[in-house]
């Protein structure tokens, strides 16, 4: 009896950790693909669609928002479906967006279908990230969302260049042909392999928008701003850095760039197994190794070798610390899990814009070359509140 019983819980859960996960990982995968591709498509959109460079980022632009803005929302109206049936609305919306890009026939219909696309972004892993977490044992929740994740970073190494050189040798609408069907796919694994969870019983909308009130919450926000500020502070503006200071070839930094993809990949799994051994001590372990190798790279931008060993450890450095975010996030509004950790995105794509405004500044009043000192100061600030965090959770008082 022993036997069987160990036996069964050993087959349960083995089964979460493949096909449900991996559907779950396409579609992170799909996402990443369509939120970052443009970057590579742009000026064969604004030629094809007669506007200028800067009005076809506002795509990006709008991309973003939709993220910040929209998701939140759009989780709150749904939260009576059931996972399962919400994921799989979600998904339909990505494939319908993806599908009105391909045939858009002028700049604001294209511009409305990336800010429904978009709509999808953060909801989409919000949800993912609950049923993820869900279908494996407590102590391998973030493990379970870093896969799911690592779809996302996966877009970047993979998804993007592929996405750009179909868009650039058949057409970008091509681009956005090839992510639909990718969608379609995630659906099917949808459909066949997320099972059917347990429905419990829904907040109100008043409830769910309480429970983000939480001054804990709302300071682990506040990190996922800092933090991600941080990163886009240096990230938006790497290829002038890299060319004009290290001295790279402007060729030269595609292929820099698909290290750190690997880097990101790499980090975001080991981060989610250091999660589940220690949550906060990994969280911060890590904030303080990232300004460490941010400071360090404000020497070895100097060298190319160097330079580059550095962006590396960056890369994983920086998405380690996603996991556990994302886990903690979720853990502290127990009652609307899914709004917390999309509001997480929410947090986290106001940190890039902030950091990419931040980074701005920095080069028109200091030099390329400071950006990696504030990035360092602002990852410190993330430090500094998560060390705080800390000191709250290790007096009982306060929480009651």
């Amino acid at each position: 009896m022993d036997l069987s019983h160990a036996a069964g819980t050993k087959a349960a859960v083995k089964k979460p950790s493949s096909l449900p996960l991996l559907s779950l990982t396409v579609g992170a995968f799909a996402i990443g693909m369509t939120e970052f591709v443009i970057m590579g498509i742009l000026p064969n959109v604004a030629e094809d669609l007669n506007v200028s460079i800067s009005a076809a980022g506002q795509l990006i632009t709008m991309y973003a928002l939709g993220v910040a803005v929209g998701a939140p929302i759009l989780t709150m109206l749904t939260h009576r479906i059931p996972q399962k049936q919400l994921l799989g609305f979600l998904m339909g919306l990505f494939i319908l967006g993806n599908a009105i890009s391909v045939i858009a026939p002028n700049y604001a219909v294209l511009m409305g279908a990336r800010m429904l696309t978009a709509l999808t972004h953060g909801t989409f892993f919000g949800v993912g990230a609950v049923i993820a977490s869900s279908l494996v044992p407590p102590d391998k929740r973030a493990g379970a969302v870093s896969m799911m994740m690592a779809g996302l970073t996966i877009a970047n190494i993979i998804g993007v260049p592929l996405g750009t050189f179909i868009g650039q040798h058949m057409g970008w609408r091509a681009s956005f042909a090839t992510i639909a069907l990718m969608g379609v796919v995630t659906l099917v694994g949808i459909l066949l392999f997320i099972p059917k969870l347990k429905q419990e019983k829904s907040a109100g909308i008043l409830q769910q928008v309480a429970a983000l009130a939480n001054p804990r919450l709302q300071l682990f926000l506040v990190i996922a701003v800092l933090g991600n500020a941080g990163l886009f502070a240096i990230f938006t503006y790497i290829t002038p850095l890299l060319v004009e200071v290290t001295g790279f070839a402007e060729h030269s930094v595609t292929w820099i760039l698909v290290l750190f993809g690997c880097g990101v990949t790499l980090g975001n799994i080991l981060g989610g197994k250091l999660a589940d051994w220690k949550l906060m001590p990994t969280i911060l372990g890590l904030y303080l190794l990232i300004c460490v190798i941010l400071a360090l790279f404000a020497f070895t931008v100097h060298n190319q070798v160097a330079a580059v060993a550095t962006i590396f450890l960056w890369g994983a450095a920086s998405f380690a610390v996603f996991p556990g975010m994302q886990v903690r996030i979720m853990s502290l509004a127990k009652s609307a899990p899914a709004l917390a950790s999309t509001t997480s995105h929410s947090a986290g794509n106001l940190g890039n814009a902030t950091g990419a405004f931040i980074g701005g500044s920095v080069i028109t009043h200091l030099s390329l070359t400071s950006l990696p000192w504030v990035g360092a100061v602002l990852v410190g600030l993330a430090l500094t509140v998560g060390a705080i965090c800390l000191l709250l959770d290790r007096k009982p008082s306060a929480a009651k």
